[in-house]
């Protein structure tokens, strides 16, 4: 079975908690966490995963990102299949 790529845009709650929700997104064991600043302070991450490719893998990890604290929003950007 091959792995499968997400790259998801995740917002803090508040431009006081941004380090504290990249702190809380190794949960995930991210393959990369680039800051976005967006404006006034505020910074958005851009997640990348690399996880199995099985039935469901994006709900589960969209459960577990929902999960996570500090965080207001997310967004899938990509899902790809790696090579």
């Amino acid at each position: 079975m091959g792995e499968v790529i997400l790259v998801y845009r995740v917002l803090p709650d508040s431009p006081e908690n941004s380090g504290k929700l990249k702190k809380n997104l190794a949960v995930l064991n991210p393959r990369r966490i680039e800051e976005e600043p967006i404006a006034f302070g505020l910074n958005a991450y851009k997640v990348t995963l690399i996880v199995p490719d099985e039935g469901g893998i994006q709900d589960k990890t969209e459960e577990q990102l929902a999960k996570i604290k500090n965080l207001e929003s997310f967004e899938l950007l990509m899902a790809s299949r790696s090579m």
